[in-house]
């Protein structure tokens, strides 16, 4: 049989599922969690093989299966989702969002956290997928690179756009056409995911930092930079510097990527790469800069007053977590009814003052300003169409480049 995935992960593979030491509060281990499957590396209890035995091979397939919707007559859906990604008020009261469409809509929403990590859940829902049977879910929340797989595979539906008019309506422009879902046929932006360079004011003293280039060059810096463990951003924002698209790069431009970040290795300019223990770095000092996810620095921001970040003017990554239902749900128009909710403006504020991730809602600013005016003001919460401008999405891998690159960034980070 014609394998698609070799049997085994690579020790670099490995390497790169097991990045992200589980390290600080709750919603920041909730970040190390999501970027330890980064890339499209299946773990044990993921993928494994998928040969011409019953499952089609990613890049054959597209289109989900639909099943019978039940949604009139069952007034009800199963929202899998990962911990401390849902709203909390001011009075410890879980959920208000999810409570307040049930109020107007009548659907009771049963709501699960029980994602922890791409590969793990998805391992929970292969078997069923694979066998074209229902997951028990109407609705779940998976990471850019694991969505284009699903999608590929045939195994989650297309939406439909009547159900959706304030998603086509407010979805942010930056989110609206990734390559592996182009027009948001099958998926929609629950939060985005964008990186930057953050930095310590007091333990920079004096030096000016205004891009890669100056994390990696400035010899005032040696030792005091950090880098991070997830390939894509990295390079991406490597790629970024040297005036290549992540989105359109070749084998050739890769290697330059990682050679550059080699020399910088090489010299002790580089502290370290981490997960997102980074943050304790920063904090401390230990770190003068670093690349950084955004939803981390509006936290550290609040903490220490020394914090702060810069997106470089060669532009900065951005990833997302996604909205999807998987074929054979029972509840698909229930499930896009919840979808279209989020993205009306109040409900998409309640929800941003929370998490405090990008918010992939357009027309959103006024009312989170009544919520919290100094997020409604935040450009890494909600980028005004400067920084939106200057996002970029890092371009899905084949298996076989997966496999390479993560070989070379593995080599590079000692992992």
């Amino acid at each position: 049989m014609e394998q698609y995935e070799p049997d085994r992960l690579s020790p670099a593979q490995v390497a790169a599922v097991r990045r992200g030491p589980r390290t600080g509060r709750a919603f920041l281990t909730r970040r190390s969690l999501l970027r330890s499957g980064a890339g499209g590396v299946l773990a044990a209890g993921g993928l494994g093989t998928l040969s011409a035995c019953g499952i089609p091979p990613a890049g054959k397939a597209r289109g989900g299966v639909p099943a019978e919707d039940h949604s009139a007559k069952e007034k009800k859906l199963a929202f899998s989702n990962w911990t401390e990604y849902m709203d909390v008020d001011d009075s410890g009261r879980r959920h208000p969002t999810l409570a307040a469409f049930t109020r107007r809509t009548g659907i009771e929403v049963e709501y699960t956290e029980d994602i922890n990590d791409n590969n793990e859940f998805f391992g929970k829902i292969k078997p069923q997928l694979a066998a074209g049977q229902d997951t028990g879910r109407d609705l779940i929340v998976l990471t850019d690179w694991l969505a284009a797989r699903l999608i590929r595979l045939g195994w989650v539906q297309k939406l439909d756009p009547a159900n959706l008019p304030h998603a086509f309506a407010n979805l942010s422009p930056q989110f609206r056409e990734p390559d592996w879902d182009p027009g948001r046929a099958y998926s929609y932006p629950w939060q985005g995911i964008s990186t930057v360079i953050a930095y310590n004011r007091k333990a920079l003293d004096g030096v000016e930092v205004t891009s890669v280039s100056d994390l990696l060059d400035n010899a005032r810096l040696k030792g005091r930079v950090g880098l991070l463990t997830e390939m894509r951003d990295t390079v991406g924002m490597t790629l970024l510097d040297m005036d290549k698209d992540p989105g359109r790069f070749t084998d050739d431009d890769y290697d330059a990527a990682v050679a550059r970040l080699q020399r910088a290795v090489d010299k002790g300019q580089i502290r370290r790469f981490t997960g997102n223990d980074y943050t304790s770095d920063l904090s401390k000092g230990d770190f003068a800069a670093c690349l950084a996810w955004a939803g981390d620095v509006v936290q550290l921001k609040a903490d220490n007053p020394d914090v702060d970040f810069l997106v470089p003017d060669s532009g900065y990554i951005t990833s997302s977590d996604n909205l999807l239902v998987p074929n054979k749900a029972r509840h698909k128009t229930n499930a896009e009814r919840l979808i279209d909710y989020y993205y009306e403006p109040r409900a998409a504020a309640e929800l941003a003052a929370y998490i405090n991730y990008v918010c992939p809602v357009d027309g959103v600013r006024e009312e989170l300003a009544k919520i919290d005016p100094d997020a409604a003001d935040n450009p890494l919460i909600l980028p005004d169409q400067a920084m939106q401008a200057k996002s970029r999405a890092f371009r899905s891998l084949s298996p076989t480049e997966e496999t390479a690159y993560e070989t070379k960034f593995a080599k590079l980070t000692g992992a």
